[in-house]
């Protein structure tokens, strides 16, 4: 069923709207990520699994472990050829400011001036303290109601 002129209109300022609010959202909606990184991820999928077709053929004939190993290397470049990249815009995790502009933050694992790395917060106590601690602060704000 066609859209009506008034429709396809809406939805047109609609798409407007959208990308002049949020052109990141906008692009990967639209699908603007590199095909060619998708391709190259499939052709060497492609290139894996048949060697590692060749080594479960050559295991057979010979030691089992060849063939175990071939077996490992097609689950892995079939792997490897269905799951998408990453998109080459990828900016991370960043800090909205209070005018609503987005900061990128510091890479994770990156290195401050001199190759020092950043000081982690200290933690108060092993994993199950720190569970208890919270189930106590939840559990006294519920006696209130």
């Amino acid at each position: 069923m066609a859209l009506s002129e008034r429709e396809r209109q809406m939805l047109e300022e609609m798409e407007e709207a959208i990308r002049a609010e949020d052109p990141r959202f906008a692009s990967q909606m639209n699908g603007s990520r590199a095909v060619g990184g998708d391709r190259r991820r499939l052709a060497v999928g492609i290139v894996g699994a048949l060697a590692g077709l060749g080594l479960v053929l050559l295991g057979i004939n010979t030691i089992i472990w060849v063939g175990v190993a071939g077996f490992v290397l097609i689950v892995a470049s079939v792997a490897l050829a269905l799951t998408p990249g990453r998109p080459r815009e990828q900016h991370g995790l960043g800090v909205v400011g209070s005018d609503d502009t987005v900061r990128s933050a510091r890479p994770r694992g990156s290195r401050m001036k001199g190759g020092a790395r950043p000081a982690r917060a200290k933690r108060q106590g092993s994993f199950m303290q720190r569970l208890e601690q919270r189930w106590e602060h939840r559990r006294q704000q519920g006696q209130g109601w």
